[in-house]
């Protein structure tokens, strides 16, 4: 089973995303924010995939990707950026950073998983 982890600093966006990525046969790690998300990485949990908002307290997503990427192990973890931000300027800075895709709030269930589908090939 394939382990997703979801950071995001909304609790409902984490429950709904979660339900969705569960139903789906996938396994689910959630954090609140980057040093949490980072955290998940560190302890060891494996992570198949990576889905984090743009905006948050403390590291935005962008920072929080940069870091990703410098863990061991993580240089081709796939990162979907899920967030309601649309503008060509912040994707082109988030794939420089290491996005894989890019996903805009609200998202249908369809879309998310054959996104997820997509990168994680």
């Amino acid at each position: 089973m394939k382990t997703i982890l979801l950071v995001d600093d909304s609790a409902t966006i984490l429950l709904s995303l979660s339900s969705i990525l569960t139903k789906a046969g996938y396994a689910v790690e959630k954090a609140g924010n980057a040093q949490e998300g980072l955290a998940k990485f560190k302890s060891g949990t494996k992570i198949d995939l990576l889905i984090t908002d743009l905006n948050m307290p403390g590291k935005n997503g962008i920072e929080f990707i940069k870091e990703v990427r410098q863990l061991p192990g993580c240089k081709y973890v796939p990162i979907l950026f899920l967030t309601t931000e649309s503008q060509q300027s912040m994707r082109a800075e988030a794939k420089a950073a290491g996005a894989s895709g890019w996903l805009v709030k609200p998202a249908t269930a369809d879309d998310l998983l054959n996104t997820i589908k997509l990168v994680m090939r």
